[in-house]
């Protein structure tokens, strides 16, 4: 089976999209842990900017009453562990993308981490195109694949979702018929 030079560079951008997905990621962690953003280090200072923007969320109007109560009721009580749990996340799901290990949970937990941070009145073009690219990726999933750790490995069959078989009759469809 012939494949076409269309067909080989969409596959291409679909697993270059995924290692940028997962670099910017790992950027993201990265730079929260040295801050070499020009902010201070979410290591450095622990807790400092993470209360301080979760604080700020709260007087934001586009945050969600909902989200209002999760920031004040379990996220500000928590700041410490958050503080220090996300940014190795990032990274470590930054490393699992690049080198497409476990790649589907690894989307589907960026994903989660987006939607938190879009709940938490951040939209601009960055978060946009994240959001879409993780949804891009889920959705050319077996082509994301490609260059991956799961497929080398064959574990990529974990996360395929299955089509039932609606050729196999049940028990039950066979009598109904019978009594049609």
């Amino acid at each position: 089976m012939k494949k076409s030079i269309n067909d080989i560079i969409f596959k291409s951008l679909v697993v270059l999209m995924r290692v940028f997905f997962g670099l910017g990621w790992f950027l993201a962690g990265l730079t929260k842990m040295t801050g070499k953003t020009g902010e201070v280090s979410w290591y450095y200072q622990p807790t400092v900017f993470l209360t301080e923007y979760l604080t700020k969320a709260l007087e934001k109007p586009n945050v969600p009453v909902f989200y209002k109560d999760f920031i004040d009721g379990v996220a500000l009580h928590h700041v410490p562990f958050f503080n220090y749990s996300i940014p190795l996340v990032q990274i470590m799901l930054g490393v699992f993308l690049i080198v497409g290990f476990m790649t589907i949970p690894a989307i589907c937990i960026c994903l989660f981490m987006h939607i938190n941070f879009i709940l938490s009145g951040n939209m601009n073009l960055i978060s946009l195109t994240l959001y879409t690219s993780a949804f891009g990726l889920l959705f050319f999933r077996n082509d994301a694949l490609i260059l991956s750790l799961d497929r080398y490995f064959k574990i990529e069959d974990l996360f395929k979702v299955k089509k039932p078989n609606h050729h196999k009759r049940t028990s039950i469809q066979k009598k109904l018929n019978y009594k049609l």
